[in-house]
């Protein structure tokens, strides 16, 4: 059975930290890319960021909004993804949102529709 739990989200100040992680179960996690979404109140379900499979080396991409300010990376002894969120701003409050993306291929998406194992979310809040 796939399991997909998301962790560590929470009300944080503005220019705060949060380290979410997700923990996964019941698939070769090595063989999937990873992503980071969110989604706010009345708003559609965006990217954020995504890893690949340790395939052809790791690559990590970002949204603009987030670079440099937010990191991912996996551990994949662990079958653990995370995603390292400093400087907080407002506008990140969202629910964020691990997924699991089968991939045979380099790289990774940033479409929902590739990806095939979701988790229910964790809720990131910043406000003063």
């Amino acid at each position: 059975q796939v399991q997909v739990v998301e962790s560590g989200g929470g009300l944080v100040q503005p220019g705060g930290s949060l380290k979410l992680a997700c923990t996964t179960s019941g698939f070769t996690f090595g063989a999937y890319a990873m992503g980071w979404f969110r989604q706010a109140p009345g708003k559609e379900r965006e990217w954020v960021s995504c890893i690949s499979t340790l395939l052809y080396g790791i690559t990590t991409y970002y949204q603009d909004s987030v670079k440099g300010r937010f990191t991912i990376s996996r551990d994949n002894a662990k079958y653990t993804l995370y995603l390292q969120m400093d400087s907080l701003k407002p506008e990140d409050t969202a629910m964020y949102y691990c997924a699991a993306e089968r991939r045979l291929t380099s790289g990774c998406s940033s479409g929902p529709p590739r990806y095939n194992y979701w988790g229910q979310g964790t809720q990131v809040t910043v406000s003063s």
